[in-house]
């Protein structure tokens, strides 16, 4: 069993103060940190007069840093190369890794992903959630961290670099293959809508309102649209007391659904065998494909087309937010491409197709993102042996 000695950070990262004298006629662009260790990102530059009476502190590349406020859910990054001239508010806590004794990637990794590091690091911000929660100076300089030798240390951050590569390059690959997807969809959708009649909604789609009785000891399950066509949702259900005057409809599977508040920015969805059972406020626009003329999905993927887009755009008059409303009569009256059914329904296929892709996708993503945790948990584990550490990554 690998029994790593331990230091209080303090001993090997002591904090660093590195105060700079403001002057108006220069500019202080300032660093930011993550959280989840998700590394350092750059802010805007203040001019001197936007810095006023606030205090900044010089940031050095090799430097571990803290948010004193976020640390806890971590806020803590290491400073390179690229972040060369930025500067911290007082809000950052800065230290200096002993380089002859520590890697300041190693402790990073241990203070954000290893269950006990990650449990110092919020006994030693004390108070509520949020912004209520400070790291203290004295409590951070306490922290315990695990101290194998520096070439282990190094070895394991190599390693682990390597295996963070590959997680990026399977994502990389999975994005592009869905871009080739998703390109493909646009060319034959392109092809089976040209030359083709257009016809109103209200003839291959219309309303369609179930509107539902409301009993006070009811429970009254509704159901929400995502914008950008990212389908529907579940909320929780209302009693009946709680629905009070509000008018609720039923929704049925199939049904081709338009937020009129956010249809503009693509709150468009088809409700699916899961969704039933749940009600819709008034703020839904229910309508029902003409199943002789049309799919609830063809007409879906025209609505989220930027020509679909616009039309919706167009029939949402209003300033941003939910001042643009869906009209009724307006979305009755748009035209859209009616190809032949048969048309219509191999391209549905083709969508099932790369849904089913992309499905299959989310589970390799979910995979992938947690190879890395999972790794660095299995590192710092006390459970570790030196045979499991060496081949870890």
């Amino acid at each position: 069993m690998k029994a790593w000695p331990k230091v209080a950070l303090g001993d090997i990262a002591p904090i660093v103060r590195r105060p700079v004298d403001i002057r108006e006629d220069q500019a202080y662009p300032e660093l930011g940190i993550r959280s989840f260790g998700r590394g350092p990102f750059h802010k805007p530059a203040l001019s001197g007069a936007d810095v006023g009476t606030k205090r900044l502190f010089r940031i050095e590349p090799g430097d571990l840093v803290f948010s004193n406020v976020f640390a806890w859910e971590g806020a803590i990054a290491v400073v390179s190369p690229v972040d060369a001239g930025r500067f911290g508010s007082h809000r950052f806590i800065t230290c200096v890794v002993d380089a002859d004794r520590a890697n300041a990637t190693f402790l990073k990794l241990y203070l954000t992903t290893a269950p006990e590091g990650r449990e110092q690091v919020l006994k030693a911000s004390p108070g509520g959630a949020g912004r209520n929660r400070t790291l203290g100076v004295e409590k951070l300089g306490q922290i315990q961290v695990p101290l194998p030798p520096l070439a282990e240390q190094q070895a394991l951050v190599t390693r682990l670099d390597a295996l963070a590569e590959k997680t990026r390059q399977v994502e990389a690959h999975l994005d592009a293959v869905e871009r080739d997807a998703e390109h493909l969809l646009a060319l034959r959708f392109r092809d089976a809508i040209a030359d083709a009649p257009l016809r109103p909604m209200a003839e291959v789609a219309p309303l369609v309102r179930r509107e539902q009785s409301i009993a006070l000891d009811g429970s009254y399950p509704e159901l929400g649209i995502r914008s950008f066509g990212k389908g529907t949702f579940h909320k929780p259900p209302l009693s009946g007391s709680e629905v009070g005057t509000k008018r609720l409809y039923r929704i049925e599977p199939g049904d081709l659904l338009f937020s009129n508040v956010f249809a503009w920015e693509g709150a468009i969805a088809i409700a699916q065998p899961e969704d039933t059972g749940r009600f819709g406020s008034h703020r839904f626009i229910t309508c029902r494909a003409a199943s002789d003329l049309t799919t609830a999905e063809f007409l879906r993927y025209y609505f989220l087309t930027d020509e679909g887009m616009l039309k919706v755009g167009e029939a949402s008059p209003g300033g941003a937010g939910r001042n643009r409303t869906l009209g009724l009569e307006k979305l009755m009256a748009i035209e859209v491409p009616m190809p032949p059914l048969a048309t219509q329904q191999t391209f549905d296929r083709l969508q099932a197709e790369v849904a089913a892709l992309k499905a299959k996708h989310a589970a390799i993503r979910k995979a992938n993102a947690a190879l890395l945790p999972a790794t660095l948990e299995r590192v710092f584990s006390s459970q570790t042996t030196e045979k499991e550490q060496q081949e870890c990554c």
